[in-house]
């Protein structure tokens, strides 16, 4: 399960959920998941522990280990709060998916 955070309020949401984990997705279609270290007013995030899922309608889910990663705040589509306990019990090998588009401006 995802939790969505507000980036209305940044200062508020994003503290809430500092050292707990993440997923971002990008506005190319990535979707980067790992644990929030800091960010700052512009949304630049710091991820540690994180890895991309990588989508495939033909295959499971791969994991690209990333390590300790920033996502620039104008390449941020979504931030969402990963309950850990959910996210664990996914067979992401089993899930196929298309990859997601980039965002049209």
């Amino acid at each position: 399960m995802i939790v969505y955070v507000s980036l209305h309020e940044p200062d508020i949401s994003l503290t809430s959920i500092i050292q707990g984990t993440v997923a971002i997705v990008t506005s190319d279609g990535r979707m980067i998941v790992g644990t929030l270290k800091g960010f700052d007013q512009t949304i630049n995030l710091i991820l540690d522990e994180s890895h991309e899922r990588v989508f495939s309608s033909s295959q499971g889910v791969e994991q690209v280990v990333l390590g300790l990663y920033i996502v620039r705040g104008d390449n941020v589509a979504v931030i969402g709060e990963i309950d850990e306990e959910t996210d664990s019990a996914l067979d992401l090998g089993n899930i196929r998916a298309e990859p997601l588009n980039s965002v049209a401006h």
